[in-house]
Parts: C-alpha cells; sequence; structure tokens
C-alpha cells in the first residue's frame, strides 16, 4: 500500500495563457501505515496536486505511482487501481448528491463496483454498519438528507463513503475545513486509524497545528513544487 508521485508537473489550462506552470517536477511518498501532511497557501496548487495523485485528472508529464504501479500522463488507469484509492473532498456539500439519504451516499461506491442501476444500502447493511462505526458517524443520521445533518456529519459520511472498498491509498483535501475542533479532531483520528490498518494516507490543510498531531511527515508544497521558485 504505497502512493508516489515522481516528477510530477502540471500546467493551468485556461483562458490565460501567463497563467503558466502550476506545479514543477514534483516528488511526493507515502508509505504503507504513514500518514503525510501536505501544507500550501490557497492558490498554490495543492488540491490539483491531491486529484493527480488520486488520478483523478492527467498530469502534464511524470508518473504517478499507486501500490508501485506507474501511471504517466495519458496512461489508462484499471477500474480496480482507481477504487484503491478514496477520496475526501474540502467541501462535503459539494461532493454529495442531495438527492440521496446519507445511507446510500455511503454506500454509492459499493454499488458502483457492483453495476448497481440504482442505490441499495439495504444490500449492504453489514459493511454501512462498519463504516458508520469507522467514521463515528451516528447511525440514526443514515436516514436523513445532506441539508438535513450539519457539515461535520456530512463530513463523517463522506470519510465513511471514501472507506467503503478499503482503500490502500486515501487522499484528503482539507478535510476539516470550517469544522469545529472537536470534529476536527475526531475526522482526524478516523483518518489515522485508516494509516494504522495500513493505508498510504495523504491529508492536505491549512490547519499545521491538527494535522501534525497526526501526521508521520510535514511536506510544504513549496519546497517539493519547482514552480514556486522560478
Amino acid at each position: 500500500m504505497s502512493l508516489e508521485l515522481r516528477g510530477v508537473s502540471f500546467t493551468h489550462r485556461g483562458a490565460d495563457p501567463a497563467a503558466g506552470r502550476l506545479l514543477d517536477g514534483v516528488d511526493l511518498s507515502v508509505g504503507s501505515g504513514e500518514v503525510t501532511g501536505l501544507s500550501a497557501p490557497s492558490g498554490a496548487g495543492k488540491s490539483t496536486l491531491l486529484r493527480l495523485a488520486a488520478l483523478m485528472v492527467p498530469a502534464d508529464s511524470g508518473t504517478v505511482l499507486i501500490n508501485g504501479r506507474g501511471f504517466a500522463s495519458g496512461a489508462t488507469v484499471p477500474r480496480a487501481v482507481r477504487q484503491s484509492v478514496g477520496m475526501v473532498f474540502q467541501s462535503p456539500r459539494a461532493a454529495a448528491d442531495p438527492r440521496l439519504r446519507l445511507d446510500a451516499l455511503v454506500c454509492a461506491p459499493l454499488d458502483f463496483r457492483d453495476g448497481a442501476l440504482r442505490p441499495r444500502p439495504r444490500h449492504h447493511a453489514e459493511r454501512l454498519a462498519e463504516l458508520t462505526e469507522l467514521a463515528q458517524l451516528d447511525a440514526a443520521l443514515l436516514h436523513r438528507y445532506p441539508h438535513e445533518v450539519s457539515d461535520g456529519q456530512l463530513q463523517r459520511a463522506m470519510v465513511a463513503r471514501a472507506l467503503a472498498l478499503d482503500p490502500d491509498v486515501l487522499i484528503c483535501d482539507e478535510p476539516t475545513a470550517q469544522l469545529d475542533a472537536e470534529t476536527t479532531a475526531a475526522i482526524l483520528g478516523v483518518l489515522a486509524d485508516c494509516a494504522a490498518a495500513g493505508a498510504a494516507v495523504l491529508i492536505a490543510s491549512h490547519d499545521r497545528a491538527a494535522l501534525s498531531r497526526v501526521a508521520d511527515t510535514m511536506v510544504d508544497l513549496s519546497q517539493i513544487n519547482h514552480a514556486s521558485s522560478a
């Protein structure tokens, strides 16, 4: 279980060609059982780097390795590899489908894996109970919709969703942004537990103090991104 980026570069794709290269020659590795904390100011390319690491967008150059298997820009990524990577986004409300109850949200990756055409949370009752406990989500909330729960409760559900397929690699983009201190500590604790179980965990956050309490290694993006010094 490991994540590695070798010489990853990415250029802005927008209307302004002067925006230039956002990431240049980034090297980063996270081993099994490790939590790596990534810090960077807004606009420095942190979220883009995480999406590249999760194989959601292709890099201009360089290689992303999942469990030692490398994928260069444009390479076809097998479904099994994509499913071995879990992602937690900064805004749970932007990431969650407002039409689905929390139980269906959590089980969506399981339904997708099985090729189900509609939500089937009852079919995954045992796994749903495990995920609810892992994410410390109150089971009484599972039949509610996103607008009926708090940001912290919804983020716990999205963490549970990211863990649904028992990923080897877990990538988290500001998972505790705008959450209170108690919920922040709880969610970071859940992510640390995932690493203790063997996953490679990469967490980006502005909250260095909170992140440093669970991270084995802290990385400043400006120190590994050559575009920062260009």
